[in-house]
């Protein structure tokens, strides 16, 4: 069998054997996997007379669009190392992620949400980029003349890619810190979505939506290189709104949705819903959108669990299937080729069935390394990644997720997991989402709460009630913020919860 564990090896493949099939599609635009593999190579072409080699570190600044995946695939093809950059970067942040990755070529959107990224990245202080070489808009690249590159030069380049070379370096961050450069090789991380593609439903029939943005793990592994291994098609757009996705899902008759459990959430309370025709999901799909006799019981189906280290999930069920009663509420099982074990935080000991600790993860799928630190900082002795994640095993294998290392507290002495009381909340009638963590409080360290919900039928007095009825005392919330918006959620750069600014509106409020 052909390798392809590649991404210039996966997409001649694909265009070869369903030359016709879509690729990617966009509200304005799609291609078929033909005409990705033809215009990613002419793009490649212009790459190249800029400069552009294996091992070049090219960072993207673009919003989801055909062209982000055109691009993706032109750069990683060729071997050259893709650094996708969050569109809600600042100043400062953006010069810390361009610097930590020694980026040398940016390629951005000219405008995006009314900011003009050309602007603000000829603002950086360049001296505190050593690397960076040149700034393009996309535009500039499509203009680049390709006369002085011979034909053939493009496959000769991707000829010279093998599984072991980097392929990207992408961002991530915990719940406080500064985000980490986590590099992949095309082997890892290709393997890393192969591994999981049955447990997220996913074939080459399959039509998927993703809102994620390509530049955080969930957009580029769950969506481009799902797509791309599978020889799926893709589904996406750079502003989801509900008046925009709902047509958008009926229209291309999407088969699975992915994505965050909130958007599908707010997808099927709006109005349009219910005269939308999305009868072409499946199984599979965040639930919210499927009729009730297509969903599990709660807690039935498992949640994916993953992290930018691992390229997505490293744990999983099959989405549309029911795990055995013991199981439920678990992120399913570790995937063929990680291994997790649970030990002590304090010691690193590998703990027993069923006891809360770490979650350590190693294998085949996990990324080369971070940006800038050496292997020994990163990873223990015997090649396990220490995830700052808090979990347990069964004895059968499923692991249930805990929360973070550093989100657990104590209070009177006795230790809480947010994620427990999170959960707790989330059942409430109206509750949307719930955040949970410590703040200093009159009688010492106490438990918060941010909810997000409909006010008209929640309260304080009832959130309480709710939580004294399944909670210890010590775990249920002292301090509440109940709020409608959702954009009150404090996020980092990354999209993840900043518990800091979290602790610090519980503690205003």
């Amino acid at each position: 069998m052909t390798d392809t564990s590649t991404i210039d090896a996966l997409l001649r493949r694909h265009a070869a054997a369903a030359p016709a099939t879509t690729a990617v599609i966009d509200p304005e635009n799609r291609l078929s996997y033909a005409e990705l593999d033809q215009t990613s190579r002419e793009l490649a072409t212009r790459l190249i007379t800029a400069g552009i080699r294996k091992g070049t570190r090219v960072g993207v600044l673009l919003p989801n669009a055909v062209t982000w995946v055109q691009l993706a695939c032109a750069i990683t093809r060729i071997g050259a190392v893709l650094v996708p950059l969050s569109t809600l970067l600042r100043g400062g942040e953006l010069s810390a992620q361009l610097r930590t990755a020694a980026v040398q070529h940016v390629i951005t959107t000219t405008e995006f949400r009314g900011r003009r990224y050309p602007e603000e990245l000829d603002a950086l202080d360049r001296a505190g980029l050593p690397a960076l070489q040149r700034i393009w808009t996309y535009r500039d690249v499509l203009a680049i003349d390709t006369g002085g590159v011979p034909d053939g030069f493009v496959a000769a380049l991707a000829a010279t890619v093998r599984p072991a070379d980097p392929m990207a370096v992408i961002f991530t961050s915990g719940s406080s810190g500064a985000p980490k450069g986590v590099q992949h090789s095309h082997g890892n991380a290709i393997a890393a979505v192969r591994s999981g593609l049955k447990a997220r439903c996913v074939t080459a029939e399959t039509r998927l939506y993703l809102p994620m943005p390509f530049f955080w793990v969930g957009g580029f592994s769950g969506g481009i290189l799902t797509a791309l291994t599978a020889g799926a098609t893709l589904i996406t757009e750079a502003t989801p709104t509900p008046e925009a996705t709902l047509p958008l899902l009926a229209r291309e008759r999407v088969t699975l949705f992915r994505g965050w459990p909130d958007q599908a959430e707010a997808l099927a309370r709006h109005p349009q819903a219910a005269a939308t025709d999305l009868s072409a999901l499946r199984p599979g799909s965040l639930e919210a959108l499927l009729p009730p006799e297509q969903r599990g019981a709660p807690g039935a189906r498992a949640k994916l669990f993953g992290m930018t280290e691992s390229f997505g999930p490293y744990c999983g069920y099959p989405a549309d299937t029911d795990m055995p009663a013991s199981a439920w509420g678990s992120c399913g099982k570790p995937f063929p080729g990680m291994e997790v074990r649970i030990v002590d935080p304090d010691s690193g000991v590998p703990v027993p069935p069923e006891t809360v600790g770490e979650i350590q993860i190693r294998g085949r799928h996990l990324m080369r390394g971070l940006c800038r630190q050496p292997r020994h900082e990163v990873f223990t002795a015997d090649g396990y990644y220490p995830t700052g994640d808090l979990g347990r095993l069964d004895a059968q294998g499923f692991l249930f997720y805990h929360g973070r290392a550093d989100d657990m507290f104590k209070v009177s002495g006795a230790t809480v997991y947010p994620s427990e009381v999170e959960a707790v909340l989330r059942a409430v009638p109206g509750v949307r989402a719930a955040f949970v963590t410590n703040i200093d409080g009159a009688r010492g360290n106490t438990c918060a709460a941010l909810v997000v919900g409909d006010t008209d039928v929640l309260s304080q007095d009832a959130l309480h009630a709710a939580a004294r009825a399944e909670l210890s005392a010590f775990k249920v919330p002292g301090r509440w913020l109940l709020t409608e918006d959702e954009d009150l959620v404090p996020r980092g750069a990354t999209g993840k919860l900043d518990v800091r600014r979290l602790r610090a509106l519980l503690a205003r409020s």
